[in-house]
């Protein structure tokens, strides 16, 4: 369903589960939480699917007639989502959202969560619960918003209308726009895993907690260690550095 590959420091979450549009049940999304527990060895995250023509359909609706009936699994689906959304977001390292195809209702949600988002050509992007009579978790509206403004957030939400690859750039819900996402989040994960893993962590840490006083004295004491060493040894000899 949800699988990890390692490529020296760079970690790939590979959503697989083709029958389904790669649709996430809630145990998929209990699964993906559990992995990200353990990717704390990874400079740079990738996120993808598996399949070239499906992100994901987001959560997997063959479950929601167990909601229509079921508080109790209601509660767990929505918390579940929420954890494995939030797992990802809090990982230390950057992650990358690679979107090749379809990435629709929750996985939107997903994507939101990873620090920078690849599309592809084929990449199609719509938050459809409405058109399935619900709402979305108040943490993704907020997400959204955030990362598009609230009037482009409406308009996503309440028409539950696709945007293509090149109307999500525009507005702001991907970063980069090239031909094939996956090729390019990995041309982009080596670059990023070239730098000092420890200096980019901080970095991610400022960007998402700027009021973080502790990154005071973690800007004050690289100063003192060995990424810098190397990092000003590489400057000097004109070569590029390499970071253990």
């Amino acid at each position: 369903m949800i699988d990890v590959h390692w490529d020296g420091p760079i970690a790939t979450i590979a959503l697989g589960r083709g029958g389904a549009r790669n649709a996430v049940p809630v145990a998929g999304w209990e699964q993906l939480a559990a992995h990200a527990a353990d990717l704390g060895e990874a400079r740079v995250v990738i996120l993808r699917s598996s399949m070239p023509a499906m992100f994901s359909a987001g959560a997997d609706i063959s479950e929601f007639a167990q909601l229509q009936t079921d508080p109790a699994a209601r509660t767990r689906f929505r918390l579940a989502m929420r954890a494995a959304i939030e797992a990802v977001a809090a990982l230390p390292m950057p992650v990358l959202a690679a979107i090749d195809g379809g990435c629709f209702g929750a996985a939107v949600a997903l994507i939101l969560a990873a620090d920078l988002r690849i599309a592809g050509d084929a990449a199609k992007f719509a938050v459809t619960p409405a058109r399935l009579g619900l709402g979305y978790p108040r943490e993704d509206v907020a997400g959204l918003a955030a990362q598009v403004g609230q009037g482009r957030a409406g308009e996503l939400l309440f028409t539950a209308d696709a945007i293509d690859a090149d109307a999500a750039a525009r507005i702001g819900l991907v970063e980069r726009r090239v031909p094939h996402a996956g090729t390019g989040a990995i041309a982009l994960a080596q670059r990023i895993a070239e730098n000092a893993p420890s200096a980019v962590r901080q970095l991610k840490r400022a960007l998402h907690h700027p009021g973080d006083t502790g990154l005071d004295t973690a800007f004050e004491a690289a100063f003192a260690g060995a990424e810098l060493v190397e990092g000003l040894a590489a400057f000097q000899a004109r070569r590029r550095p390499v970071f253990s």
